[in-house]
């Protein structure tokens, strides 16, 4: 048995001006064949599950193409067509194939008709191109707005079941496991979808705690009934304005597409039923920082606002500001800005400089830090990570990295390349010790927690403004279903 590869990684946030080109995604990794195979041997993605447990299997491995680069703005036409050329020549140059483990993020989201809803595109263009036989099998992430035609172009769907992202590998094992039983005859999956009118605030999605913890539970024990072969709660996206923005809930049977639509039916109705809960919970900067120096740090502060996991600018300044205005404390954050670097470098270290730092990129998410700092030190930006961490990465860029430091207690790394805080290697890399310090500055939501929350006392969701404000309320959507709660009643 021959079993193809494909993957497609890009979390499109329509709400940043800066649109995503494929020098991005060539920057950040396109790979085919062998290339293909050795980024992803021995990882902790999806797409290393899918390697692992086919050679496991004896089915041979064929790497098809993979691109990714860091969320960000909408991928521009030029781009999507480009990036669907390069994949179907792929397709057509490996042959006939016994199926295809297939890895899109779920919120690719493209310029035009054609390309807005971008996974749905290439997915049903595979389906169109393999034929009705050949299996596929679908892994997303659950921050995916998931389309009626993704689910139809796919035998089954498969989305991780943590946020944090710790269980991407494992959900790429369980697709292979579905894939060699339905090549060998065991089995025949059917999947069906629910699709609520309904969005889920990006703060209440921890997988580990309620609202969201009753409702796992609830999937877990559909997904133990009777000829189910998996299920998935898809928690959405809500940055991405296309037709398909909400949550959805997918439910795999051995044939059966009436039970499988009536248990994706008993998910959404729970979620409908409890809607109230996923509303989400607002506490101001000033009051997170007053809790933060309140108590036993390290504090970390999730900047929700500025989630660089979410397509944010990664230079958000407003929780530095506070920080900066108050003094009297010790805190640490990174801003994207290669300028404000460039200008350290030439000061020197132990030099002092005065900058202006971060606020750079658009006007959403503050104005820059003006300050005179204290040079400290200077990194490449790069490291690795060996732990399990969200989105299943090992290795980090963060660019040519300048440490400085101010008189009023703020340490701020300054980067040349938008960082996703996955890993403390982004400290810890540039020798600076978290425990150190009484408030930790994290740009995401869930994202940061696995890293993060070993060495904080606390966490705290702060309701910054910024193109990933928790309150999806606070944007203007052309496209969306209506009526749709939160914004109306249902």
């Amino acid at each position: 048995m021959r079993v193809g590869l494909i993957s497609l990684l890009h979390e499109s946030n329509t709400f940043i001006h800066t649109p995503t080109t494929i020098e991005l995604f060539e920057r950040d990794g396109i790979a085919t064949g062998q290339a293909m195979y050795e980024r992803f041997a021995g990882g902790h993605h999806e797409v290393s599950g899918f390697i692992e447990g086919l050679e496991t299997e004896g089915v041979d491995v064929v790497p098809i193409f993979y691109a990714g680069t860091t969320p960000s703005g909408r991928i521009t036409r030029e781009t999507c067509e480009a990036l669907v050329e390069m994949m179907f020549e792929q397709v057509d140059a490996v042959g006939e194939l016994d199926g295809y483990l297939v890895a899109p993020h779920g919120a690719n989201a493209g310029e035009g008709d054609a390309y807005r809803d971008l996974d749905g595109f290439w997915l049903a263009k595979l389906r169109e191109t393999v034929g009705d036989e050949k299996p596929i099998i679908c892994t997303v992430d659950p921050h995916a707005n998931l389309s009626r035609r993704m689910v139809d172009a796919c035998d089954a769907t498969i989305a991780y079941r943590s946020n944090p992202h710790l269980d991407q590998k494992e959900r790429g094992l369980e697709a292979v496991s579905l894939m060699v039983r339905t090549l060998r005859g065991e089995i025949k999956p059917v999947q069906r979808g629910a699709f609520p009118p309904m969005g889920m605030n990006i703060e209440r999605q921890l997988t580990t705690a309620p609202p969201c913890l009753p409702m796992y539970a609830l999937a877990g024990e559909i997904r133990d009934e009777m000829g189910v072969l998996s299920n998935s709660i898809v928690l959405g996206f809500p940055y991405s304005d296309v037709e398909e923005m909400g949550s959805v809930f997918v439910v795999v049977t051995d044939d059966d597409a009436e039970a499988a639509q009536a248990l994706a039916d008993q998910l959404a109705d729970y979620f409908v039923a409890h809607r109230a809960e996923f509303v989400g919970e607002y506490i101001t900067i000033e009051d997170a920082v007053d809790r933060a120096v309140a108590q036993d740090g390290p504090v970390c502060l999730l900047d929700m606002g500025d989630n660089v996991g979410g397509g944010s600018a990664a230079d958000g300044t407003l929780i530095a500001h506070e920080l900066h205005r108050r003094g009297g404390t010790t805190g640490f954050v990174c801003l994207y800005d290669a300028d404000a670097q460039k200008k350290a470098r030439e000061a020197g270290i132990g030099n002092r400089v005065v900058l202006q730092m971060g606020g750079k990129t658009d006007e959403m998410h503050g104005p820059p830090l003006e300050a005179e700092v204290v040079v400290h030190s200077f990194h490449d930006g790069l490291f690795n990570e060996s732990e399990v961490r969200h989105g299943g990465r090992t290795s980090f860029n963060m660019g040519e990295t300048a440490v400085v430091k101010t008189d009023t207690g703020l340490t701020i790394s300054l980067t040349t390349r938008r960082v996703v805080p996955f890993s403390l290697g982004m400290m810890t890399s540039c020798d600076l010790d978290p425990s150190e310090f009484q408030v930790l500055v994290a740009k995401g939501v869930h994202a940061p927690v696995a890293a993060y929350a070993p060495v904080s006392k606390a966490l705290i969701r702060v309701d910054t403004p910024g193109s990933t404000t928790a309150d999806m309320r606070n944007f203007e959507y052309q496209y969306r279903r209506r009526p749709m709660f939160p914004f109306e009643e249902i």
